[in-house]
């Protein structure tokens, strides 16, 4: 019947014009440090059984397929893309790129993720105490805490691949300050994103594996001057735009249908 239709054609229009959402949300974050895109996976919905497979007839014979009507589509899940983005030189010492998995480790309110949060972005900036911060809005603390001694500047600190922070001094040989560290998840997929580049761990990412050094087990290493970049694809998100347009046209003239047939 046709207002079968019209129920499936409203699923698929209100599916749709959530993935609009999610496309335009990752086309916003094109430039954002350590961005990672979300995909929206959908399911269809259950199906009105008319005739069961199977079946024999008066003759013996069976029917070799069913009818079946199914009720529309739903979303399932967003999903993250945690692959690499662009390593984007910036020659600024405290600029850190991840290059493989892993998170950098920050204090954020004790509300989420019981005060520890997780990120991508490797943009740090000193504070007024001389502590390593996340350069958001907030200035999250590194954590481990990192600080820098009062006579070193920026130019004067090295950060090696495996998380060493040296200090440089004239003369001097270098003398290795901090030590960066870096978690992991078995399900990365699985976290959720509290913005300011920040995730936090849920049921689903399993809890954090912290304390690993860059380069060890499950962890990339640090590439220093450098910064992730999105690993949003312009060009696929805008195909995927054109197609979900076009997808809900289709299911707005299935709506148009069907309104027509009931007249």
């Amino acid at each position: 019947m046709a207002i079968t239709a019209l129920h499936s054609a409203s699923t698929g229009l209100s599916a749709l014009s959530t993935q609009i959402d999610v496309v335009s949300n990752n086309l916003a974050n094109v430039n954002t440090t350590g961005f990672k895109a979300s995909r929206v996976n959908f399911e269809d919905l259950l199906y009105q059984q008319k005739g069961q497979p199977g079946v024999e007839n008066a003759n013996g014979n069976e029917r070799p397929a069913g009818l079946l009507v199914g009720h529309g589509v739903r979303i399932s899940n967003t999903q993250f893309d945690f692959s690499q983005g662009d390593a984007v030189p910036t020659e600024v010492p405290l600029d850190v790129s991840i290059d493989g998995p892993g998170f950098f480790q920050v204090r954020i309110v004790q509300d989420f993720g019981d005060g520890i949060g997780y990120t991508r972005a490797g943009n740090f900036f000193l504070n007024s105490e001389r502590q390593v911060v996340l350069g958001n809005a907030d200035g999250p603390l590194l954590e481990p805490p990192v600080q820098i001694p009062d006579d070193i500047g920026e130019d004067q600190i090295s950060i090696s691949a495996d998380g060493r922070i040296f200090a440089i001094r004239p003369g001097e040989e270098p003398e290795q300050i901090e030590q960066i560290t870096l978690a992991n998840f078995a399900n990365p997929a699985g976290l959720e994103t509290i913005g300011g580049n920040i995730f936090v761990p849920t049921a689903a990412s399993g809890p954090a594996i912290d304390g690993l050094l860059p380069g060890e087990a499950t962890v990339g290493t640090l590439i220093q001057g450098f910064l992730e970049g999105s690993n949003v694809d312009p060009v696929k998100e805008l195909v995927t735009l054109i197609k979900t347009q076009r997808a809900f046209e289709m299911n707005s003239q299935t709506i148009q249908a069907a309104d027509e047939t009931l007249q």
